[in-house]
């Protein structure tokens, strides 16, 4: 008689020995004895190349410093290995890509043009202090149409009267430059405290923040 019960084989769970996929960027870097090649080039946590040492040799120095034995350079002949904290090192690496990721996605940017009319300007203006005081940077741009290139002291004109309107808001990085067809200055917004708009009305519960801020 057929067993009428269904198979305790893995077929009857789709999916039980999918694979996973490891996300972790760091995970590839070879470390302590997952170092298997017999001799490395060994820099100190300091940063001094202390030179080609057997792996087991390297790995007790590690040990004496209580510190890992990170391999950096694994294409090299032989590959390189530093020793340091590596825990740290990983922290230190996703801390750094994260602030920049942030700060990427904190950049707004204002396009004037060279004859703008001054209702357009005051607009715009409102704009960039309402996004340096949200706490983004801003970046101003100008870009020249056809025969405005023969007079860009135009343009340098506009973008400098827009600084002068948000100085109470934020400060230049650096000074506007020319680059091709287009005036570029990026602004970054001055202390919460310090900010003091005369277009963009703050919410109320933003001029309580300030407020306490002071």
């Amino acid at each position: 008689m057929a067993n009428s019960f269904p198979s305790s084989g893995g077929a009857s769970r789709p999916g039980q020995y999918q694979r996973r996929v490891n996300n972790d960027p760091f995970a590839n870097i070879r470390r302590n004895h997952r170092i298997k090649v017999p001799q490395i080039r060994v820099i100190s946590p300091e940063g001094t190349q202390l030179g080609i040492l057997a792996t087991d040799k390297a790995l007790q120095l590690a040990v004496q410093y209580g510190l890992d034995l990170v391999e950096v350079a694994p294409n090299a002949q032989p590959p390189v290995c530093r020793i340091m904290d590596f825990g740290k090192y990983v922290y230190e690496e996703q801390k750094k890509h994260s602030h920049v990721k942030a700060t990427a996605s904190k950049i707004k940017e204002i396009e004037f043009s060279a004859r703008i009319a001054d209702g357009d300007f005051l607009t715009k203006l409102r704009h960039a202090e309402e996004f340096l005081d949200h706490g983004n940077k801003v970046k101003l741009r100008l870009k020249f149409r056809g025969r405005e290139m023969a007079h860009t002291e135009i343009g340098f004109g506009v973008i400098q009267k827009a600084l002068a309107g948000l100085e109470n808001m934020g400060h230049p990085d650096n000074e506007p430059k020319l680059l091709g067809k287009q005036i570029n200055v990026m602004l970054t917004p001055l202390p919460i405290n310090k900010r003091k708009p005369k277009l963009h009305v703050r919410e109320e519960n933003q001029d309580m923040g300030e407020d306490n801020a002071e």
